[in-house]
């Protein structure tokens, strides 16, 4: 999900719901402590130089029970956002603390936004000469995920 896509859901929103991969929600009381870019500089193990640049919502809860993020709120949080973000379409990460500060891709199912599991990848499979079937996570092998297998 890019910043356009995530205005205009929060245009036709009556609540902001956060739902994890596994299907439990934020609770509603959940806050969005910053908005920010985050660039990327590096070198994959193949030896190609890469970019990526994404806009980053920390999300984060307390004992604040009362304090409810309402769509227009955060519809006026991500304009003033603009001054770091710029106007640009950018892709949407989001960080939540959990044992430790997960970091998620985002989605909306028409109702909610959906944090989605991020994983690693060897960005340079033909240089490295990775065989196409040790792509699989071995991770992700025990609870029966592959990729391209709809789970993960």
């Amino acid at each position: 999900m890019n910043i356009a896509e995530m205005k205009q859901s929060l245009a036709g929103l009556d609540a902001v719901n956060f739902r994890l991969p596994d299907g439990t929600y934020l609770p509603a009381h959940f806050h969005v402590t910053e908005v920010g870019l985050v660039s990327k500089h590096f070198i994959d193990c193949g030896g190609v130089e890469r970019r990526e640049t994404v806009a980053n919502f920390q999300l984060w809860e307390t004992g604040d029970y009362d304090h409810r993020l309402a769509p227009q709120k955060f519809l006026h949080i991500l304009k003033l956002s603009e001054k770091i973000l710029g106007r640009e379409d950018l892709d949407i990460e989001v960080e939540y603390q959990q044992a430790t500060i997960g970091k998620f891709g985002l989605a909306f199912d028409g109702t909610d936004f959906v944090l989605t599991p991020k994983h690693t990848a060897c960005l340079a499979q033909e240089a490295c000469g990775i065989p196409a079937q040790d792509l699989a996570l071995p991770q992700l092998q025990v609870a029966g995920c592959t990729p391209g297998g709809g789970c993960c």
